[in-house]
């Protein structure tokens, strides 16, 4: 896959410009999929920021980008509906936009939907994380983006060798001095991101898009 992994959607013209060339097209001519399943797993989120996900009808510029058509892929409802039928849908995709959340809820319903064992086969589709959408894809989230009471511990699934700590700068919790906690504990690759952030993951080359502030942390 090709990714784009955001602290809060395509928030400035530089993500804009990096998510049309993951892409080859412009977002006009482009199929979305989008994942709102993060979001039930956060206790401070709920079925009106899930809606506002899916509508576009956020500060967190994901759904209303003005892509060609867009679906939803809610992971809970995969396991019974059965692979042949959603696994087209996903093939058909340009892009995949997995909001934010609970990474850990959300690592748990792509394994136990199939999701996670389908993305190394999507070699052409883009995916758009933001927040959680992000992290689930990074080795370790860390204990603190772990609220979902019943994860067994912080890790997600590994696509990328780096862990992500997002909303850098916000009071209280994602501070500077927060982030550099965070990544003692991690004890490996990671970046401390802005919500003006992003990073770009294709052929294997990470690059940080960024219009505001972020870090690097570890090898």
């Amino acid at each position: 896959m090709k990714l784009l992994l955001t602290s809060a959607g395509v928030t400035n013209p530089s993500i804009r410009d990096a998510l049309v060339d993951l892409l080859g097209k412009p977002i006009a001519d482009s199929s979305a999929l989008c994942i709102p399943t993060g979001i039930y797993g956060n206790p401070m989120s709920g079925p009106e920021s899930a809606w506002r996900f899916i509508t576009g009808q956020t500060p967190l510029p994901m759904s209303g980008l003005g892509w060609k058509s867009l679906g939803v892929l809610e992971l809970t409802a995969l396991p019974s509906v059965g692979e042949e039928r959603w696994i087209p849908w996903v093939r058909e995709a340009d892009v995949i936009l997995a909001s934010g959340g609970d990474t850990a809820y959300l690592a748990h319903w792509m394994r136990h939907s199939g999701l996670a064992d389908l993305l190394p086969s999507l070699t052409d589709t883009v995916w758009v994380g933001l927040s959680a959408g992000s992290m689930v894809l990074t080795p370790r989230v860390g204990e603190e983006f772990v609220a979902w009471q019943s994860a067994s511990d912080d890790r997600a699934l590994g696509v990328v060798d780096f862990s992500i700590f997002p909303h850098l700068g916000i009071e209280p919790d994602n501070t500077t001095a927060c982030a550099e906690r965070w990544a003692a504990d991690i004890a490996g690759p990671a970046y401390a991101i802005d919500d003006q952030t992003a990073i770009k993951v294709a052929d294997g080359t990470v690059e940080v898009i960024s219009e505001g502030q972020w870090l690097r942390f570890g090898d």
